[in-house]
């Protein structure tokens, strides 16, 4: 861990717990800092808050008081939960008290570089199949972020031979002041998260900054195929790395005549790669930049595609009964997600689909959903989706109260041959406190079929 004492002696306000905070919290401390800790979680309930009580750290919990900003603080680390409209972010901004998140610091005390991710969606299959890649290529990497271990803590005992790959949210991108990474991928840009964001400008304007303090001595890699993303890409310093999942490049990752390439080298065949899913070729052709770029091998490159199905909740294959294959893409919390993972099928497919309500409608789902057998809708978007499946033309649509009755119902539906689908196509908070809670969910309705 590089020798860090900007924070030494001064008043930090850690705002926000969960791992990242506690994390951050405990290296704050470690640094010399005065700091306390607030928290919307009562003390009785918050055994984070009570560890970081026993450590000397001054623990606020059961609300955010408005009043602390009056305490002298010089920097607030807020969970990147914490929109920047919450009342004590506001008010730390208008005072000109800088917000950061957690990532930040993990940077500042890294001997270690960083590959980060970003994206709408693919952010954890490139996540993976990067740090995959550089483990069969021997290059040490170590995971972090929201795939991994939290970021300062990973941060803290990574050397100069490691690379610490992560995966980054816009919410994190936002917190960053000096955050550069040696290779940053921006995988796609749509909209999402505009509950959060506010507009659609604000969101890109976040992913960008992946790239914002990247130097001519580093690498982004990025969607040629997307206009958006090739508008961030025009306003880097860094060495551009293209890739197209449509159109053969002068440089970078594409394919050509069924394989996959780097610049001019063949890299292996399109059709030996095990991941399902035309959607997935962004994430491996970013992922196969990134490892060459890291100084992988082919052969590495080519053992972890060839084997790699893919991510717990982002189209896993759970397993097949009675000739059914049970498919759970509980991370499909947009309607790309799940317009891309219907697409990747050629069966018949029995859709599960429903979740948290953002206001909007499902017009864009139409398309797709005219390959889909059945539904299966539950949460709070039922309705909304079932107007589309009717407007798709399809017939046997069903209602049922969550997730683990969606399975069963679904299968009651289906065929020897047909695939079942679990792509909410929501986020879900309604009902689940994460889409992993969502997702494990269905394969244990699934083992419970057997």
């Amino acid at each position: 861990m590089k020798e860090v004492n900007r924070y030494r002696h001064k008043k930090i306000l850690v705002l926000g717990l969960a791992k990242s905070g506690v994390s951050a919290a405990s290296l704050l401390h470690k640094l010399g800092a005065f700091v306390t800790v607030n928290d919307y979680k009562p003390l009785a309930e918050n055994p984070e808050a009570q560890g970081l009580l026993e450590q000397g750290i001054t623990v606020i919990c059961g609300g955010h008081p408005i009043e602390l900003l009056e305490e002298g603080f010089e920097l607030i680390v807020k969970n990147p939960g914490i929109p920047y409209h919450n009342p004590m972010i506001k008010g730390a901004l208008e005072k000109g008290i800088p917000v950061i998140t957690e990532v930040e610091l993990a940077f500042q005390v890294s001997e270690a570089p960083f590959i980060a991710i970003t994206g709408t969606n693919g952010k954890t299959t490139t996540t993976t199949l990067v740090f995959e890649m550089l483990q069969a290529g021997s290059k040490m990497p170590l995971i972090a972020g929201n795939i991994g271990t939290v970021a300062s803590e990973v941060a803290q005992s990574a050397g100069e031979e490691n690379n610490i790959v992560i995966e980054l949210s816009s919410f994190q991108l936002m917190g960053i002041q000096d955050f550069r990474p040696r290779i940053a991928i921006l995988t796609n840009l749509y909209d999402a998260h505009l509950d959060y964001h506010g507009t659609r400008e604000e969101y890109h304007a976040a992913k960008a900054n992946i790239t914002m303090n990247q130097t001519e001595k580093d690498y982004f890699i990025v969607n040629a195929d997307q206009d958006k993303v090739m508008e961030a890409a025009a306003r880097s310093e860094a060495k551009i790395i293209p890739f197209s999942t449509s159109r053969v490049l002068s440089e970078g990752a594409y394919v050509k005549d069924g394989l996959i390439y780097f610049n001019d080298e063949q890299v292996m065949e399109r059709k030996d790669v095990s991941l399902p899913g035309e959607h997935n070729l962004e994430n491996i052709l970013s992922s196969v930049a990134a490892a060459k770029l890291t100084g992988v091998g082919n052969e590495a490159i080519s053992q972890v595609l060839s084997s790699f199905t893919g991510v717990k909740h982002r189209l896993q294959y759970v397993g097949e009964y009675q000739s059914r294959k049970f498919y759970n893409d509980s991370k499909a919390t947009n309607i790309l997600a799940t317009k891309n993972a219907v697409s990747a099928f050629d069966q018949s497919v029995i859709l599960l689909a429903g979740g948290l309500d953002r206001g909007n409608g499902f017009d864009e789902l139409i398309p797709s959903l005219k390959k889909v057998k059945a539904l299966v809708t539950f949460g709070q978007t039922a309705e909304k989706i079932e107007n589309a499946a009717m407007e798709a033309g399809i017939k046997t649509i069903e209602r049922v109260d969550n997730v683990e009755k969606a399975v069963p119902a679904a299968f009651k539906l289906s065929e020897p041959g047909d695939v079942i689908l679990l792509s909410p196509a929501c986020a879900s908070w309604d009902q689940y406190k994460t889409f992993e809670v969502r997702g494990d969910m269905f394969i244990d309705a699934v083992h419970k079929l057997n």
